[in-house]
């Protein structure tokens, strides 16, 4: 049966969250939006495209700081209101140079920082 985007649940904005997680790991490494257009443009390029709120364009992630992800496997969850992307990373994902957004714990009621930016 042939994938089609307009099956998602996208929300009200015609978003959809997607969790990108590093194919080799599991690690979990971001979560960004994505519309109909960037899920088509991920599938049909391979690299992976997700729709910026702010700047209202789509951002095709490493196309500025190299930091790409290539597509491995896109999954569906079984409510089609989320997406699970994993991919093979080239650097950061997070834009602060960290591997991951997900640096910070909360532990024992005190954040603590887990990850330092990457050198490059």
């Amino acid at each position: 049966m042939a994938f089609d985007p307009s099956t998602l649940q996208f929300n009200e904005a015609g978003l959809i969250p997607a969790i990108a997680q590093e194919a080799e790991t599991g690690e979990v490494l971001m979560m960004a939006w994505m519309n109909a257009e960037a899920v088509t443009q991920t599938l049909e390029t391979g690299r992976v495209t997700y729709w910026s709120r702010s700047r209202k364009a789509f951002w095709i992630k490493g196309e500025t700081s190299g930091h790409t992800q290539e597509l491995v496997d896109l999954r569906v969850d079984c409510d089609r209101d989320c997406l699970l992307l994993q991919v093979r990373q080239t650097g950061a994902a997070c834009h602060t140079n960290r591997r991951n957004c997900f640096y910070t714990a909360v532990r024992d009621g005190e954040e603590v920082e887990l990850l330092t930016p990457m050198q490059d």
